[in-house]
């Protein structure tokens, strides 16, 4: 999908392989890379990732930081930090996870940025939900805001996901 100037594409693969100025890690408040998409940022982006993260030592629900990309093809990664199901107020929090990010990467002239499906992990965020939410906040942003951003990319890890997104952006497509 095209908006503006901006390209909305849905990838079914790994994170960590795409060349891409940033790449968005599905984050928790302490900014601790553990399991999920974190780990394999971490696993591939090696420990420099985790060291910034140490230095930076916090960031709020519905918040994101930066730092570099360590051995990452993408040169940065937006450690974004989404909601856990059950702790109120989730959609708001996804919601601002994403526009954070989003503003964040013009704050740093990014022109290319990449989205896991934040939240649907372990923090047991509704797919559905996850793809709509996040899905509408970049188009509304790209339309309000205005945006140096180029391709915004939504790399989903399995089929379910990416077919989920899939038919969230051809609905939102022809509205």
């Amino acid at each position: 999908m095209r908006v503006g100037r901006t390209d909305i594409e849905l990838v079914k693969g790994d994170i960590t392989e795409l060349e891409v100025d940033a790449i968005v890690n599905a984050a928790n408040s302490s900014l601790k890379m553990g399991g999920g998409v974190a780990g394999a940022i971490l696993r591939k982006g090696g420990k420099s990732i985790q060291e910034e993260c140490d230095r930076i030592g916090y960031c709020p629900v519905g918040g994101a930081v930066i730092t570099g990309g360590g051995k990452l093809k993408a040169k940065h990664v937006i450690h974004a930090v989404g909601p856990r199901m059950g702790e109120g107020d989730e959609d708001r929090k996804l919601r601002n996870a994403t526009l954070n990010s989003l503003k964040l990467a013009d704050k740093h002239s990014l022109k290319s940025i990449a989205f896991p499906a934040i939240s649907t992990g372990i923090f047991g965020y509704p797919k559905d939900k996850c793809a709509n939410i996040m899905l509408t906040t970049t188009i509304e942003y790209i339309k309000t805001q205005g945006t140096g951003l180029r391709k915004i990319i939504f790399c989903l890890y399995d089929n379910e996901t990416y077919k989920i997104f899939q038919e969230t952006l051809n609905r939102l497509e022809k509205q």
